[in-house]
């Protein structure tokens, strides 16, 4: 079954993905104090713990929780938001939400290994689960409902063709958060159509050691002529290590906040690889209000993916007023 045939029944099975197509770039915005969803569900209230490898300060998870937060109001859930980077942290609010007995359970997968027993313990309890954003490898073993996000490896590929269409002699890939597995797999995609990558390891939660550590290895390998991030705050963050190591690197990234598609249209940045992460949060709790409340699953065992799409100077204009509602 198609990706695309896959989200037209998503489409035709729930008024959310109506609502939320009525926004999109083709359609028209909505005034700011009309609500994101019009009409709230009248079925029972439910509450789902919504449990993602979010670390502070990394605004892509705004943009995840805000499509969380928009299909809860509509579909009368009780969302308990909860993060930890580490991975055994992230586990262990998985089974914190399995013993306040929640009615669903989103989770990111991204260390898939810390996160399996904890995950596969909440499928036995009876617990559904659906998976975003991270473990497309791996939540299929866990007994996941579903996956909301975008396939990395794939993104990681066509970032590096991208890349090579454009005449790019070497990449440096910064990965901001050490062992997470969605990380790893754009490098490594991108390496596959780009070979001329190298990785480099950042702590993504000191921005000032970030922007530090990308100077230094402008300045030592003047042969690097693209910076390639893996989120919006560290392009963000290498525009100025480029200006600090007088390098004539061009930045690109992937994910975006207002920030990022503002530095695309002055040109700061070239181009952002775009996984709709508003669009994962709201599948993921309105997926889960669909299978409680009319026993729906949706993608047919396969995942449901949410890109990769690029935003360029081309297409900039046409997500902005989306990104300055945040929500791109």
């Amino acid at each position: 079954m198609t990706h695309r045939f896959r989200m037209s029944l998503l489409a035709a099975g729930s008024a959310a993905v109506l609502a939320l197509a009525a926004c999109s770039s083709s359609g028209g915005k909505q005034t700011e104090d009309e609500p994101a969803n019009a009409g709230a569900a009248t079925t029972p209230r439910m509450t789902i713990a919504f449990i993602t490898h979010s670390g502070p300060g990394d605004t892509f998870w705004d943009l995840v929780r805000k499509g969380a937060e928009d299909a809860a109001k509509k579909d009368n859930v009780d969302l308990q938001y909860q993060a930890d980077p580490d991975g055994p942290g992230q586990a262990n609010l998985v089974q914190s939400a399995v013993d306040k007995k929640v009615d669903g359970i989103a989770v990111t997968l991204a260390k898939p290994d810390a996160m399996k027993a904890n995950v596969t313990k909440a499928v036995q309890a009876g617990v559904p689960v659906v998976a975003l954003n991270g473990g497309i490898d791996a939540w299929q073993s866990m007994g996941v409902l579903n996956y909301f996000g975008q396939d990395e490896r794939i993104a990681g590929r066509a970032a590096g063709q991208k890349l090579t269409t454009e005449g790019a002699k070497k990449a440096l890939c910064v990965i901001h958060e050490q062992g997470n597995v969605g990380l790893d797999a754009r490098c490594d995609g991108a390496k596959e159509t780009f070979p001329n990558i190298e990785k480099i390891y950042v702590t993504g939660t000191d921005m000032p050691g970030v922007q530090a550590a990308i100077t230094s290895k402008l300045q030592q390998d003047k042969a690097i002529d693209r910076v390639l991030t893996l989120g919006a705050p560290f392009a963000m963050a290498s525009v100025q290590s480029v200006k600090d190591a007088a390098s004539q690197a061009k930045i690109s990234t992937f994910d975006t906040n207002k920030e990022l598609v503002g530095a695309i249209k002055s040109g700061q940045v070239t181009w952002a690889v775009d996984q709709q992460p508003y669009l994962q949060g709201y599948l993921a709790v309105d997926s889960l209000w669909l299978y409680k409340t009319n026993g729906n699953t949706i993608g047919g065992g396969q995942a449901t993916l949410t890109g990769p799409a690029f935003i360029d100077s081309g297409n900039v204009s046409a997500v902005e007023q989306y990104a300055n509602n945040g929500k791109r």
